[in-house]
């Protein structure tokens, strides 16, 4: 059967480095699926602080990233697969995907994407939350589990716990049965409480150099200048994990046998996603959304994501949800 496919679709693209206002609703080309993609029809995409490091040129001027403008911005997708290219059978028309795209390209009505980083869409969250979670789940995960192995009655610290890479990293380290301290500003305490953390410290009134002591891990999702203080709050032998870039005193940590590792970006596979799903439809792990913006309106949401002060996730609305139009399917 022939599929109906527009030849142009709607996309944020920016042209040059700038404020969120360098961010244009734009009718550009509908890309199609080469050898080894899927063509997605995009319901939501994810917003990341990586997207408005890109747009705003700071990946460009201290990490010498680049990219082609212009340039569509997003990694976080979830939707519909509309076609398969050549050599693809993990999945095809009509399946409920998610998963993140190797070249950005997220905030438009269609993307294409690589199959081997897309999974099945988590059955009992919609397009909005799922599209919230394969960057930021999988960071957490991987820090947990991948590149530490986090046991039971380990002592892990989140900095920045309220955030999107935070408030999951908080719930799988306590679905492991590890003791958590969650920092972040007094506001997110309820929340964070909710979700399990055994300690929470309020930044803004209370260095956390002062109340946390012995930690086996920490999670800094914050980064900056000021990394040492949280170096200071592990013990022996413990290991701090930056999911950004900040400064930490090598000296320091070498003089009290402390690791700390370099910050990795990653992909995630679809087995992994395959796993991140079942925490999330077992009710291990749940996705705190804290805006959904229209596609159009991406600006607005970089404007939140840059602050700094987001509580759980960023979204872009790309399809007004009504009634489901897709396969259900839960395995390969």
């Amino acid at each position: 059967m022939e599929i109906d496919i527009p030849k142009t679709m709607k996309a944020i693209r920016f042209h040059t480095y700038g404020d969120p206002e360098v961010l244009q609703f734009e009718d550009i080309p509908l890309p199609s699926a080469q050898a080894g993609e899927v063509l997605v029809r995009v319901h939501a995409a994810g917003v990341n602080p990586g997207d408005w490091q890109m747009r705003s040129g700071l990946a460009h001027r201290k990490f010498q990233i680049d990219v082609p403008l212009p340039y569509i911005p997003g990694y976080d997708v979830s939707g519909i697969v509309e076609a398969v290219g050549p050599g693809v059978t993990t999945f095809q028309r009509g399946d409920a995907v998610y998963g993140m795209t190797t070249h950005g390209a997220a905030y438009a009505e269609y993307t294409t994407a690589d199959p081997s980083h897309l999974a099945f869409k988590p059955v009992s969250i919609d397009h909005i939350q799922a599209a919230g979670v394969p960057m930021s789940t999988f960071t957490a995960w991987h820090t947990l589990f991948v590149r530490t192995r986090v046991v039971a009655g380990q002592t892990v610290l989140v900095n920045g716990a309220a955030g999107g890479v935070g408030h999951f990293a908080v719930q799988l380290a306590k679905a492991q049965g590890a003791r958590v301290i969650g920092v972040a500003s007094g506001r997110n305490e309820a929340f964070l409480r909710e979700l399990g953390v055994d300690l929470f410290i309020d930044y803004t009134t209370t260095p956390v150099e002062q109340v946390a002591h012995d930690v086996d891990l920490v999670i800094d999702t914050v980064g900056g200048e000021n990394g040492n203080r949280l170096l200071s709050v592990l013990k022996r032998g413990g290991t701090l994990i930056p999911t950004t870039w900040g400064h930490y005193s090598t000296k320091h940590a070498a003089s009290a046998s402390l690791t700390v590792e370099d910050v990795v970006l990653l992909l995630p596979t679809t087995a992994q996603l395959a796993e991140i799903s079942k925490l999330i439809d077992t009710g291990r792990v749940r996705v705190e959304v804290s805006m959904v913006q229209p596609l159009a309106e991406a600006y607005k949401a970089h404007e939140l994501s840059e602050s700094g002060h987001a509580r759980g996730k960023i979204v872009l609305r790309v399809v007004e949800e009504r009634s489901p139009h897709y396969v259900v399917r839960t395995s390969l």
